[in-house]
């Protein structure tokens, strides 16, 4: 499987358009909506914003840094690796909204049970105008030649393709278990 570079690049910035629209609407809920657990062992709202928060943190500053001062040159065609695709496939969502396999987050990116919820949402609109000035200047990079050190060992690196397309899978993920959260599912 191959991509258009640009075609990926202008679906990520739609995916990511998406998802600040929906955190924006969260913005105008009652902060007791946004911090109230649809079960035990559940994250609310703001849980799963501050979860993002996290991974934001790494990946944002990471790929900002790699594309300041990068030398490659925009390629027409984007493959992604193995692992890069493994790890978008396993976030991804499923065209019905479902998620294939549940996973646990890492201990480091478990978010609190009380969280100022307005400050967490802030935060995370403010990651994801970064993430759209990223998307806009990986048009000047290769997709495949810079590589993103992930979060869980920085021994292993993505290509900036695969951590776009895993990073905002796993934002997609998130933001689907938000809306369960305010069903209270």
């Amino acid at each position: 499987m191959r991509f258009n570079s640009q075609s990926l690049l202008q679906d990520l910035q739609i995916e990511t358009r998406a998802i600040i629209l929906k955190a924006d609407q969260w913005c105008h809920l009652p902060i007791a909506r946004l911090q109230e657990q649809p079960g035990p062992d559940r994250w609310s709202v703001a849980q799963v914003i501050e979860h993002l928060n996290v991974y934001c943190r790494h990946y944002i500053p990471a790929m900002e840094l790699k594309l300041r001062n990068h030398r490659s040159k925009a390629s027409l065609y984007f493959t992604p690796g193995w692992l890069g695709g493994y790890f978008t496939k396993l976030m991804q969502p499923g065209e019905n909204g479902t998620v294939a396999r549940k996973l646990s987050a890492p201990g480091n990116a478990r978010p609190p049970a009380q969280l100022d919820a307005v400050a967490v949402l802030r935060e995370f609109l403010d990651w994801q105008q970064r993430l759209l000035t990223i998307l806009e200047k990986a048009v000047t990079a290769s997709l495949s030649q810079l590589r993103v050190p992930m979060s869980l060992s920085r021994l292993i690196a993505l290509t900036l393709g695969d951590t776009l397309r895993f990073f905002i899978a796993h934002q997609q993920r998130h933001m689907l278990q938000g809306r369960r959260a305010l069903e209270g599912r």
